[in-house]
């Protein structure tokens, strides 16, 4: 079964155009509830709930308050950083906002660096590996007994365990040859950027293997941009107006400050880039020109409704199970996208 998420805009990535104050649109409770109370109406799965320093609002307690008026309803990807919390106090946590959800809670794990601390590459991503290795022990009501070498402890699981009594799915993403290995052999769900359809099929066909040499299956989840509208014009007309009163020195201002933008997905971003016409397609319906004003997913699918649900079959196909989805501002484009791609897609 297909799994269609939204985005939850928790660290102020919310705008009407890209390089134009919106304070209106800043992360706040309330904004980032109504974005969450959106995507449950109109039927979405699961939402993001992205995790940031300097930007936004803290996830966990965003999560913890929300819970309630979702619990049964849509799941929560909640997003921890590895190394902002001990691993059993974190384990704690996520089992508590799993029994608030009743059972649908799932995990987006970060690999970033901490403000602060830089790590580099390979070892940050070994700390992520002990990260997932204890926090799946633990909440699978084991023991755990770790000797690594980020992590030196021997404990007991927290006497709150999960509704199943299991870890809930571990969604992670990364393009880098460390990050690729983490994900093979202790990810539940792979998280890929944009990409054209050659791309997609090439990652995936290789992450299947890696997986398969440690016994394993992945899932693919797909986190991009959508532009859509009744009519493909009005769709691109849409997405230029993103980009209309920006300049290239505040978009890569904007850039620059993400704790990833020097990743390796983020320099695919800018490959797509570079390989676009020139009105920022790469390949059919797939649009570079939000990378232009953000690091991190850099690509949107804009069309009318039958081209975006036409492309999100065809990534479907690929062996794509999860869509994580987005779009400016968050609550229009959310309702947009519950409107007219959802039931199509389901259909």
């Amino acid at each position: 079964m297909t799994e269609v998420a939204w985005f939850g805009a928790l660290c102020d990535d919310d705008v009407e155009q890209f390089g134009v104050p919106a304070p209106h649109l800043l992360s706040s409770y309330e904004h980032c509830r109504d974005i969450t109370l959106t995507a449950s109406t109109q039927g979405f799965d699961n939402i993001l709930l992205p995790s940031g320093y300097q930007l936004g609002i803290d996830t966990t307690v965003f999560a913890a308050a929300i819970a309630p008026e979702v619990a049964g309803r849509m799941r929560l990807l909640v997003a921890v950083r590895c190394g902002e919390s001990w691993p059993p106090q974190l384990a704690r946590q996520l089992a508590t906002l799993d029994h608030l959800l009743d059972g649908r809670l799932t995990i987006n794990i970060i690999s970033s660096d901490l403000p602060g601390a830089p790590v580099d590459s390979a070892p940050r991503y070994r700390r992520t590996a002990e990260v997932m290795t204890i926090l799946r022990q633990l909440l699978d009501r084991h023991p755990v007994d770790h000797h690594g070498e980020f992590f030196d402890l021997e404990v007991e699981p927290p006497r709150i365990g999960t509704v199943s009594g299991t870890c809930p799915p571990l969604y992670f993403g990364g393009h880098s040859e460390p990050a690729r290995a983490v994900a093979a052999e202790h990810a539940d769900v792979f998280l890929t950027w944009p990409d054209t359809e050659a791309g997609v099929t090439t990652l995936i066909d290789e992450m299947r293997g890696r997986a398969a040499a440690h016994d394993r299956e992945l899932r693919f989840g797909f986190r991009c941009h959508v532009v859509v509208r009744e009519t493909e014009q009005q769709a691109r007309d849409a997405a230029h107006h993103l980009l209309a009163a920006l300049d290239e020195a505040e978009g890569a201002r904007i850039r620059s400050r993400s704790l990833d933008s020097g990743s390796a997905g983020v320099r695919r971003q800018a490959e797509l880039r570079d390989d676009a016409d020139d009105d920022g397609f790469v390949e059919e319906a797939l649009w570079t020109g939000i990378g232009r004003a953000r690091s991190g997913a850099g690509a949107a699918i804009v069309g009318d409704p039958d081209q975006v649900v036409a492309k999100l079959r065809r990534y479907r196909d690929l062996g794509v199970d999860t869509f994580i989805l987005s779009g400016y501002p968050h609550l229009a484009e959310c309702e947009l996208v519950g409107r007219h791609v959802l039931p199509a897609l389901r259909a």
